[in-house]
């Protein structure tokens, strides 16, 4: 099945800590998504011979159930629609926001 979310798309958090906060998708591993200014996590990095120690801000993987596209501020369901494609021989297969109607 292909996957509702794309590197790029603006999406929502719909449960966890960061409940409410959005921000564009700026990674994707099967099941988890890395959202920019999301789920933020202070690392430690210990001092080495080449580099001084620091403190690091990273974004975490958030699980691809707890996050939604976003319209008008507000989360949306998107749902796949295929194009005949006019008479031609191929199809085409793109995303479409269920309320709206508008293509993601």
């Amino acid at each position: 099945m292909a996957n509702k979310f794309k590197k790029g798309d603006k999406v929502i958090v719909i449960a966890g800590s960061s409940k409410g906060k959005q921000g564009s998708i700026i990674g994707i591993n099967k099941d988890k998504v890395i959202v920019e200014g999301v789920n933020i996590a202070t690392i430690h990095k210990k001092p080495t011979q080449s580099n001084p120690g620091s403190i690091v801000k990273k974004e975490k993987p958030i699980h691809i159930s707890n996050i939604s596209h976003v319209e008008n501020n507000k989360p949306v369901k998107i749902k796949f629609v295929i194009d005949s494609g006019d008479g031609k021989t191929y199809s085409r297969k793109y995303r479409v926001s269920k309320k709206t109607k508008n293509k993601i």
